[in-house]
Formats: structure tokens, C-alpha cells, sequence
């Protein structure tokens, strides 16, 4: 009797109907407003930002970690099941939804100002979250997948993500040339500024690139940048045209907050870490220990297995069920959702992670990526290391 894609799943994947849950955060901001209909408190509506930065953080703690891999021979059918293909599919609908939704709300005029505060936190949330869906499906081949990352792009704005992170992030990631590799040293405040704008920059030159050696203009439609950006146009102006301007300032303003979301996660993943480079230049291939990793299961599950983000630069194509855990690769000390809520405290952040990158480096810190201006601070302060 032959064994189905299907049932190998389902045998090789304890996580298998957890994977759900990712969909589920697009109901966030929904959840918080039945929460302020039920209690007749405005406040009700932050449920999502104490659901990310308080619970989600607890349940980490509580529930622990899996460092488990799905056996070799499995991979390939764990990657040909199509259910965990919709798992991410049915994540857009749902976030286009509660989009829709919450820009119906504002151009109502109901909300007070606490409501809208915490509407527009929560909505932030879910545009945040969307670029991790985004993340999963624009590395994937099928250029269905391809345009269901732009389209997850558009509600937050940043649609320029699907160009510079395939083809600049993955190229040059820890390394000093990476804006989206944060250095040791460098407060997530400062990196904000430098991620975005070097991101922006790196998009439309790889994008101008890549047009001119097909003899195009950078203004060509085949810009996926603007092919990106024209969805979020579109998107902001039909919600604008429908609910009142009232609409854009809110659609603007969350959408700048999930951006920061998402830099928050990369200032996060590859702090302080730095490829070598040989006496020609190069730097060596990206390696397990060149990205920080966590296997806490709440946040995996809600973030695709983002956190096993060793094996994502190792295989980008390789779908989110299948990635794996490395015994070499640096951990962090909880999940994302945690780490993040640490990055918004520099002096604390530098506590627990700097020591971790002298660690990692043996006390080495002329190994690391640091800060400039800082370098000599640094050495100083670790030198006992």
C-alpha cells in the first residue's frame, strides 16, 4: 500500500495543523475590536500589540522549544504538499479583509481617539506580519507566488522588500555593505534610518541594473519595484476614494509602523555577525553561524519557522515546514516576538546580546561587524573576553 505526500506530512511534522495559526494573526485587529464591543472599552482595541509583545513572548516561555528536523529522506514530500502551501495562500485574503475593513472604520468617523490608536497599532501588526508572508512566498519559483508576495507588500508600502531582500539581503547579508545586517554596537534606532533608506536605494539600483542589461529604462513596467508600489496605490487610493481622506493619513501611518516591524526583525537576525573575507576580497559563503536563530515554537509557528533562518540563507527556496535546525548556528535567548520587544531597549539589548557576539567570537571581536566609531569602545570594554 503506498503511502501518500500527505500522510508522510502528517508523520514527519508534529507542528503540521499548528502552521494555521499564522492565518489566524490576520484576524488580530477583528479580535480587538468584538474584545471593545463586548467590554465597551476602547482600549480593548491594543489587543494585537499586547498580543505580540506580551503573550506571545509568555507562551514562548512557557511552551519551549523544538529542535527537531524531519528526517533527510522526507524533505521533498514535506515540500510537496500542497497544504502547507495554502497555509500561507489563505493568509492574504483574510489580511485584505480586515484591511478593507479597518479603513471602513476610520472613514465612519466612530472611533474615538484611543479606538483609532489602537486600531491603527494593530493594523501595523498585521502589515508587519504580511511581510513575513510575503518573505515565504516571494523566494519561492512559481510566479503565482511571486505576485502573492507583491500583493502582500501593498498594505504596508514596501513593496520594494521583494527586490532588495532576494537580490540584495541574500547576496551581501553579514557583511558591513548590507543595510538590513545590523553591527554590534549599533542601537536599533540607528539602524532604522540607515535599513530603510539603504534598502530603497539598493532596490531601485538592482532593479535599474538589471533593466539596462535587457536594454530597458528603469521606468519600464517590468520594474518590479514599481509594479509593487503601483499596488499600494491602488490599494490606498480605492480605500481613500470609498471611505474619505480621512482614510490615508491612518492607511499611511500603519504602514509605516509594520515597516518598522519588519526592520525590527532584521536589525535582530544577523546583529553583529560578519561573513570573513579572504585576501582577494570576497567573503566567504554564508554559513550556519553567520545568522541568529530560535526554535521557541510559538513564535515559529506564527512566523512561518522564520527563526530557523540559518537554513533560509543556506536554501531560500526551500519551503517553511522544511527548514532546519543547525546544533553550529548562534541562538538566541527567546523568540522573535521577545527579541523584538528588546531591541526597543538599547541599554538592555546590548546586555544580553554583546556578550553572545563575544561569545561567539571567542573574544575576537576584530571577527565581528561593529559599529564604526565604536570599534575601539567595543575591544576595550570586552577585552577580558
Amino acid at each position: 500500500m503506498s503511502v501518500t505526500t500527505a500522510e508522510l506530512a502528517r508523520a514527519h511534522d508534529s507542528k503540521r495543523y499548528l502552521w494555521l495559526w499564522g492565518a489566524v494573526v490576520a484576524f488580530l485587529p477583528m479580535i480587538g475590536g468584538a474584545l471593545a464591543w463586548l467590554t465597551g472599552s476602547s482600549w480593548a482595541w491594543f489587543f494585537a500589540p499586547a498580543f505580540l509583545y506580551g503573550l506571545v513572548p509568555l507562551a514562548d516561555w512557557l511552551v519551549g522549544d523544538d529542535d527537531s528536523n524531519a528526517d533527510e529522506s522526507v524533505l521533498r514530500q514535506l515540500e510537496d504538499d500542497p497544504y502547507y502551501r495554502w497555509c500561507t495562500y489563505l493568509f492574504i485574503p483574510v489580511q485584505y479583509v480586515v484591511v478593507v475593513w479597518a479603513a471602513w472604520l476610520v472613514g465612519s468617523g466612530s472611533l474615538d481617539w484611543v479606538a483609532l490608536t489602537g486600531l491603527t497599532w494593530s493594523l501595523a501588526i498585521l502589515s508587519g506580519v504580511g511581510i513575513n508572508t510575503a518573505h515565504e512566498l516571494g523566494h519561492k519559483k512559481p510566479a503565482g507566488e511571486k505576485w502573492l508576495a507583491k500583493i502582500a507588500l501593498a498594505p504596508v508600502a514596501y513593496g520594494h522588500f521583494f527586490v532588495e531582500h532576494n537580490k540584495g539581503h541574500h547576496r551581501r547579508v553579514a557583511t558591513p555593505e548590507d543595510p538590513a545586517s545590523s553591527r554590534m554596537g549599533e542601537s536599533f534606532y540607528r539602524f532604522l534610518p540607515r535599513t530603510v533608506i539603504g534598502s530603497l536605494t539598493s532596490a531601485w539600483e538592482i532593479e535599474k541594473q538589471r533593466l539596462a542589461r535587457c536594454g530597458k529604462s528603469v521606468w519600464s513596467i517590468e520594474n518590479e519595484n514599481l509594479q509593487a508600489w503601483a499596488m499600494t496605490v491602488v490599494l490606498f487610493g480605492g480605500l481613500t476614494l470609498l471611505f474619505g481622506w480621512a482614510v490615508l493619513p491612518f492607511l499611511l501611518i500603519q504602514a509605516a509602523i509594520g515597516a518598522s516591524l519588519l526592520e525590527a526583525v532584521n536589525y535582530l537576525e544577523h546583529y553583529g555577525l560578519k561573513r570573513q573575507q579572504a585576501e582577494d576580497g570576497r567573503y566567504e559563503r554564508c554559513k550556519p553561524e553567520h545568522s541568529w536563530n530560535n526554535n521557541h515554537i510559538v513564535t515559529n509557528v506564527l512566523l512561518y519557522h522564520l527563526q530557523r533562518h540559518s537554513d533560509h540563507h543556506a536554501n531560500p527556496t526551500r519551503r517553511f515546514q522544511a527548514l532546519r535546525h543547525f546544533d553550529d548556528a548562534p541562538q538566541l535567548p527567546t523568540g522573535y516576538a521577545g527579541m523584538i520587544v528588546l531591541a526597543y531597549i538599547p541599554w538592555l539589548w546590548y546586555r544580553v546580546m554583546d556578550p553572545k557576539v563575544v561569545a561567539h567570537y571567542d573574544g575576537d571581536l576584530d571577527r565581528a561587524n561593529l559599529q564604526p566609531g565604536r570599534e575601539a569602545a567595543l575591544k576595550a570594554r570586552y577585552a577580558a573576553a
